[in-house]
Order: structure tokens, then C-alpha cells, then sequence
């Protein structure tokens, strides 16, 4: 959405929703899966009440929706399911296309009942890390890439996913990368999209067809990080409403089907000294400057600790492995495909970092909150980075965690990570996902069926 068309303030906002002659409006708040959670209200009640109550655990569920039953959780959160107020952020306000009768959507932020801004709420986290760096001075500028695949409609879970039929009739069976025949295989569907995405005022720029079969990339135009988290967040909705209409489903899941390459979201990033405008990344002679080394250096110091934010699944590992066009470890490079922590050809005042680590499955506002506060702590504490990969990282030694219970680990001893996420985020996610990893070691899965039942 651009500057100019945003509501900066209620009366914008009202004023906006009159133009558009809504009758309804959906109040999302983002949980820590990155499901829209809330409620839909008449106009009315909306503008009359500017805001909703929910219970505070509504955004720190896990993506079954189970809460623990005991333990640190209940620390951060009343075990009595207190209510938390939701008020809106009126820049957020998009119109949802696909509705029958005139409908906005718009994303609220999470306070408690004496003010104070909900911290383990994702939305809140973010805006915490980007306080951090508003007090020196600077302002951060991303540039998100989210693949996704398309599968064909199926709804029993233990059929393995396969690429729709696309105008052709027939399915893809081989890998079609930047193929443009490939794409127009589904013209109807990202015709669509970019419809819907244009009346929604998303900032979406190029679309490309990956690697795996029926595997597409969005790409989005630079802009600040809460906005562009907005962004990804209702794409992905939007995504999946569109994919739903054309009779397929669409993915997000870092790793859907066997043999093929998962699914990421690289986070380009660079930062901006707010008083002069200008990239902090490149020197007045266009070398690169100390802060974007160290910015490097702490990207590589705290990832691996950091990487159950932006791995969030036991899924999440079967991307993070060798022979998967993905990374495996922290290596960085100019140009260099096969790092952790890529600097992509620019010229100095574009001067940035790509993040590829982060899966397609991350919680957009966390990702961010993430990869800035690695990097911000590499500024505070003047990390050097190591020596710029020039070679095949792929080739180099794991310097990632292997499981979602080995990161879960990490993220707990490594407290320079707590005090900037801060510490009731860290327990709170990581009881949620502490939750998600037994509930799936209660799941026997077909190799262990297949390997071990008859020969062990």
C-alpha cells in the first residue's frame, strides 16, 4: 500500500472504509503460527468499539491449537485466560477481494489491560527490535522472496502431495526453474492473484517459477519491515483463497514433497541512517563499511541459535540438508548462491544482505524480528565475520541444528538473544514449540513402518 493511500489515524481509517462502503470488517491478529486469529464485526461495531478483546494465549497457541498444560508458559501468561485489548493499526487496512458484499481487513496490535503492549505477541516483537534500532538512528529496509508450492487438491493427509494439472491437462513431472511456459500454465490462477494482490495494495513485484515442480517464488519491492511483514502475511491468505478458487491448494510448508527442493523466504536487508537517508552498508566511497561487517558478523555469531524462529517445525529440517538447494550453514559470500548469508551484486547506495536461511514457513513478523536482531546485536557488539566464502558452502561442515528439539535447545542457552526478542517471547515460543515436538513424537511415521517393523 503506498504512503499516500495509508490511514495514519482513526478518521482516516473511517474515512477510508466509507469510500469503499464496507459493511464488515475482519480484526486479525497474527498468532505465532502466523494464522489470522480474531473476529468479524458489522461496521458499526467496529467503529464503535475501535478494538476487541481476546483471550491472551488466542496468539500463542500451538498449530494444533494446544496450549501446554503446566510449566513456564503460565509465567509469561495468567493461567486464568485473561482478555487482552486489540486495537487497530489503521495503516494495515486492506479491502478483501474475494468477499461477497464490501469487506476490510485489518491487523490489530495485542495490549494488556494496563497499556502495555503484549510481548510474546508476533506483531510485538518486531515493533521491539525495530525500537532497538530507531534508537541509533537507524531505520531497516527488507525485501522478502516467498516460494510456495502448488499441489493439487487433496484432502486425506496421508496421500503424498502432487503437482495440478495445469491449461495443458497434463501435471509437471520434471523441474521447470524460471521456465515462463511453466508459469502460464496456471495463468488463470496468477492472473488472479495479481488482481486480487493490486486491489489489496500489495507490493508485489516479480513472479518466477523455482526449481520443483509446481514451485513458484513472489518476490516484493524493498519497504520497512512491519509493513512488509503485513505484506506476507496477507499474501499468503491470499494465496491460498485464489489456489482454493482454481480447485489446488497452495503451500507454504518448507518441505511438501519428497525429492524436491523445499521452500524458502530469503529476507534481503539493509539499513538506512534516518537523519541522512543514506545505506550505513557502504562507505562515502562505496566500499563496504564496518557495520555491514559486523551487521555479517552477528547474522553469523547468533543464526544458528536463533534458527527455531525461522524453523519453526520439525518439517522445517528436512529442508536444511545437504543436496537440497538449501543452506546448511552460516557461510557468506558476494554472489555466492550457496551461503547461509548472501551480498548480492548492487551498487553501494543498494548495498544489502540476503538471509536464506529462513523457510517459507516462518511467521513473517518474527522472521524479521529475527534476522534484524542477529544482525543488530553484531553492530552492538562489533562481531567480525568470518573470511567471505568464495567456493561451494554446500560443500562445507552443518552449522545449523539438525532438529527442532536440538534448536529449541540452543535458542535457551543463548541469552543476548533473549534481552533483545525478549525474554516472555523466548518462553512462551519456545514451550509452544516444545509442545508441537512431543505431539509429533506421539506420531509413528511410514519409514519406521517400513524399515523397522519387520527387521529390527
Amino acid at each position: 500500500m503506498s504512503e499516500k493511500n495509508k490511514p495514519m489515524n482513526f478518521n482516516d481509517l473511517e474515512q477510508w472504509l466509507n469510500e469503499r462502503h464496507v459493511t464488515e470488517v475482519e480484526c486479525l491478529v497474527p498468532d505465532l503460527t502466523g494464522v489470522a486469529r480474531g473476529k468479524i464485526l458489522p461496521r458499526a461495531k467496529f467503529t464503535e468499539d475501535r478494538g476487541m478483546r481476546l483471550p491472551q494465549a488466542i496468539v500463542a497457541m500451538g498449530v494444533t491449537g494446544e496450549f501446554p498444560q503446566s510449566g513456564p508458559y503460565y509465567d509469561v501468561i495468567d493461567p486464568t485466560d485473561k482478555d487482552m485489548q486489540l486495537r487497530p493499526d489503521p495503516s494495515s487496512v486492506r479491502i478483501v477481494p474475494w468477499a461477497t458484499d464490501p469487506t476490510a481487513q485489518v491487523i490489530h496490535d495485542c495490549f494488556d489491560n494496563e497499556g502495555n503492549m503484549v510481548p510474546f505477541a508476533p506483531r510485538s516483537v518486531l515493533r521491539r527490535v525495530l525500537g532497538l534500532f530507531a534508537a541509533q538512528g537507524l531505520q531497516p529496509i527488507v525485501a522478502p522472496e516467498l516460494e510456495f508450492y502448488l499441489t493439487a487438491r487433496n484432502t486425506d493427509p496421508n496421500m503424498l502431495p502432487r503437482p495440478p494439472i495445469g491449461r495443458s491437462g497434463r501435471a509437471e513431472t520434471s523441474r521447470q526453474a524460471y521456465s515462463i511456459d511453466a508459469v502460464n500454465e496456471f495463468d488463470p490462477l496468477f492472473e488472479e492473484i495479481y488482481d486480487f494482490s493490486d486491489k489489496m495494495e500489495l507490493n508485489v513485484d516479480t513472479l518466477i517459477h523455482e526449481v520443483g515442480a509446481g514451485q513458484m517464488e513472489i518476490n516484493f519491492f524493498h519497504n520497512v519491515p512491519l509493513g512488509l511483514a503485513d505484506e506476507v502475511f496477507f499474501f499468503k491468505r491470499t494465496v491460498r483463497e485464489s489456489a482454493l478458487r482454481h480447485d489446488m491448494y497452495a503451500t507454504f510448508m518448507a518441505k511438501p514433497i519428497s525429492g524436491e527442493p523445499g521452500s524458502a523466504m530469503h529476507v534481503h536487508q539493509s539499513l538506512l541512517d534516518v537523519a541522512s537517508g543514506k545505506n550505513v552498508f557502504s562507505n562515502e566511497d562505496g566500499t563496504p563499511s564496518a557495520m555491514f561487517m559486523h551487521y555479517i558478523g552477528g547474522l553469523q555469531r547468533y543464526i544458528p541459535a536463533a534458527m527455531v524462529l525461522v524453523a519453526p517445525y520439525v518439517n522445517s529440517y528436512r529442508r536444511l540438508s545437504r543436496n537440497t538447494a538449501a543452506p546448511i550453514n552460516i557461510e557468506w559470500g558476494y554472489d555466492n548462491r550457496t551461503v547461509g548469508i548472501r551480498s548480492p551484486i548492487s551498487t553501494p547506495a543498494a548495498r544489502r544482505v540476503e538471509n536464506r536461511v529462513i523457510g517459507a514457513d516462518a511467521n513473517p513478523y518474527v522472521a524479521m524480528a529475527m534476522t534484524l536482531a542477529c544482525g543488530y546485536l553484531g553492530i552492538m557488539n562489533k562481531i567480525e565475520p568470518k573470511a567471505e566464502m568464495k567456493g561451494d558452502a554446500y560443500l562445507c561442515a552443518y552449522a545449523l541444528p539438525r532438529s527442532l528439539a536440538e534448536a529449541l535447545d540452543w535458542l535457551r542457552k543463548e541469552t543476548d538473544l533473549h534481552e533483545v526478542l525478549g525474554k516472555e517471547f523466548v518462553t512462551v515460543y519456545s514451550e509452544i514449540k516444545e509442545l508441537e515436538f512431543d505431539e509429533f513424537m506421539k506420531v509413528i511415521s511410514p519409514w519406521e513402518r517400513e524399515h523397522l517393523l519387520l527387521h529390527v
